[in-house]
């Protein structure tokens, strides 16, 4: 309508409200970054973004006849603006879909809780609930908040804290966790933990510290980044120069360009062709998704983790895992169950082992020792009925024995046997020395003076222990076992799990030293249960803590995992690798596409808008990889 003149002002005007306008947070970066002489990504933009609207200025002064003529590339400058904000819309988005934990954790949280107050069953917000109170679950309910289980009976699902999906059988005197759903039955518990408390909390908690810590390599890209950076504007300014002084050169080589790129056009100057091409050097080389390669993948594979029962608490666990040659573990509670259980029943050809068992359990009923409730809970698990007993007596170190349906029993060493004139059956010797060699405790059980068998019991090893070390050594790494527990039956532990080598009979504050030790020649990483683990938690390169431990092993580790099951221990180290795989492929695409592009910008074959969208989609790109990581995973574990 108004000619050249009103159109230039019109694009100066609308590139001008892009960029001072949304555009305004990158600009304010760049001049902050600036100012304490520590160049980031927005630098690059911001002078590619003005130099370009600083043609625009010129250009429409001109059309007043104050000033030279020059290549307005104001319009430029709003589009590389437009489609620098358009990519961050799109990346901020893609990162929020990334980092879905915090926000999928948050809202598991319980709403409302039913509580007895009074006498009386009131429902109030799960919000204000107090330690002490008495909270009442039903089937298909969330329960509120942390506590124990008073009285019912039901099963728990509680894959949110360790991934699993089979519901957890739940009675009196057990734990219940917050935002868990309870099963088929009516549970009454009683609060002990609320609000950031909780164990819903203290996961959420976990998940941002470790989303929010720099990894080492994530250091080294933001040291390159900012060499980077300055490099890149000495790189502009030297296309300028080029141009400038060999102006002919550069115009025979944009003619020649111009045959097959329309967006070079070799007839505006050889002043505006130096800015064109060295203002898409400045958008080109901005290493955005330099800067995206890391978090974005920590955020997935961190948040990935606390879904599956693996609490990343540090960011730099990733990175060490990865490392790892050697992995210790505590015997007890962590390889094994950490109670006693029968683990071999033997009974004379004319006596069942249910018959064996049953006297057993009933004189044990009455014991307080440890291993009587091994023999107790496996008469249970058989349905076997016990009967009552009487005249008990227990023979300190030596067993037991009472009145069981009449006859005298007696559970106990070859020691007690002897003293009360019973015979060994010399079959039977031979198998029980067989059996007391791999580290098993062996009671012989006699009736009215005559042995009928005997119960072999040991802290039972963890079902898939054995699996899921053969899986670590597939995987290159060896395993060590440290133990204050005799060597005889720390091997025999070893040698039914594949356990490669045996540290026993070590002091609290011995393990502790062996990690430091195995450290001098190698990656270390230690798993434990117990409060004379943490030192060793603490000192290995990365402390693995089962969640079913102590408080204070917990708070020394690096990752915690939510199962007491080994598998979790190979699913971390996988999970590891699978995250770190990312990270090195985003930095590759972060490089490479800046280390192609920049020769192409300094001959000026690269429009700047079409830099900035290239700049745009290698960040997508990396973020879109990242989010990738789950299905890498779930194909390494698999």
């Amino acid at each position: 309508i108004g000619g050249p003149r009103l159109m230039s002002i019109g694009i100066l005007s609308l590139s001008s409200i892009v960029i001072f306008g949304p555009g305004r947070p990158t600009l304010v970066s760049a001049m902050r970054s600036a100012w304490h002489l520590a160049p980031n990504m927005d630098v690059l933009i911001a002078m590619g973004t003005l130099a370009a609207l600083a043609t625009g200025v010129v250009a429409v002064l001109h059309e007043f006849g104050l000033g030279p003529a020059f290549a307005n590339f104001g319009g430029v400058a709003g589009m590389i603006m437009a489609f620098h904000l358009t990519g961050r819309s799109i990346e901020v988005r893609a990162k929020g879909r990334a980092s879905q934990a915090i926000k999928r954790l948050l809202t598991l949280e319980a709403r409302v809780a039913h509580v007895e107050r009074g006498g009386e069953e009131v429902e109030l917000p799960a919000h204000q609930l107090n330690p002490g109170d008495l909270m009442i679950v039903r089937p298909g309910e969330k329960i509120p908040t942390d506590g124990i289980v008073v009285s019912g009976e039901s099963t728990v699902d509680e894959s949110i804290a360790t991934g699993e999906s089979m519901p957890v059988p739940k009675g009196e005197g057990d734990e219940a966790i917050g935002s868990t759903v309870n099963g088929n039955g009516i549970l009454r518990i009683r609060a002990t933990k609320v609000g950031r408390d909780t164990f819903l909390s203290h996961v959420i908690r976990l998940v941002e510290e470790a989303q929010g810590t720099k990894i080492p390599i994530q250091a080294l890209a933001d040291r390159i980044t900012g060499v980077f950076v300055p490099v890149v504007i000495l790189l502009a300014v030297a296309t300028l120069a080029a141009w400038l002084i060999l102006p002919d050169a550069f115009a025979s080589l944009a003619t020649r360009l111009s045959g097959f790129l329309p967006w070079v056009q070799p007839d505006i100057g050889s002043g505006a062709l130096a800015l064109y091409a060295s203002i898409a050097v400045l958008v080109i080389a901005c290493p955005c998704a330099l800067g995206l390669a890391t978090p974005t993948a920590l955020m997935v594979g961190s948040g990935l983790g606390a879904g599956n029962g693996i609490l990343i608490r540090n960011g730099a666990a990733i990175q060490s895992l990865k490392d790892v040659q050697t992995i210790v573990f505590d015997k007890t509670g962590t390889i094994t169950v950490g109670r006693p259980g029968v683990t071999e029943l033997v009974a004379v050809p004319t006596v069942s082992e249910d018959e064996v068992l049953r006297f057993a359990a009933a004189v044990e009923a009455a014991s307080e020792h440890p291993l009587a409730g091994a023999i107790v809970g496996e008469a249970a698990a058989r349905e076997i009925d016990v009967p009552p007993v009487s005249g008990f007596q227990a023979i300190t170190g030596r067993g037991v024995q009472a009145v069981v349906d009449g006859s005298m029993t007696v559970v106990g060493t070859d020691a007690l046997l002897l003293e009360s004139a019973i015979g060994l059956p010399s079959d039977l010797v031979a198998r029980k020395e067989a059996t007391e060699s791999k580290g098993q405790t062996v009671m012989w059980v006699a009736v009215d003076g005559t042995v009928r068998g005997f119960i072999a019991v040991a802290d039972v090893v963890k079902p898939d222990s054995t699996q899921a070390i053969a899986r670590l050594k597939g995987m290159g790494i060896s395993t060590v076992m440290i133990t204050g527990d005799n060597a005889r039956t720390a091997q025999a532990v070893a040698d039914e799990v594949g356990i490669d080598e045996v540290i026993a009979e070590v002091l609290p504050g011995g393990k502790s030293e062996a990690v430091g030790a195995l450290q001098e020649t190698q990656a270390v990483a230690m798993v434990g249960d117990g409060i004379n683990d943490a030192p060793a938690l603490a000192r290995a390169d990365v402390g693995i803590a089962i969640g079913t431990g102590t408080d204070v092993a917990i708070e020394a580790a690096d990752v915690i995992l939510m199962q007491g099951a080994l598998h979790s221990v190979v699913d971390a180290v996988t999970l590891s690798r699978a995250t770190f795989r990312k990270i090195r492929q985003n930095l590759f695409w972060a490089f490479a596409y800046n280390l192609i592009m920049i020769p192409f910008a300094f001959v000026g074959a690269l429009h700047p808008v079409l830099a900035e969208i290239a700049m745009a989609t290698s960040s997508i790109t990396v973020v879109t990889n990242s989010r990738l990581l789950p299905r890498s995973w779930r194909r390494i574990r698999s």
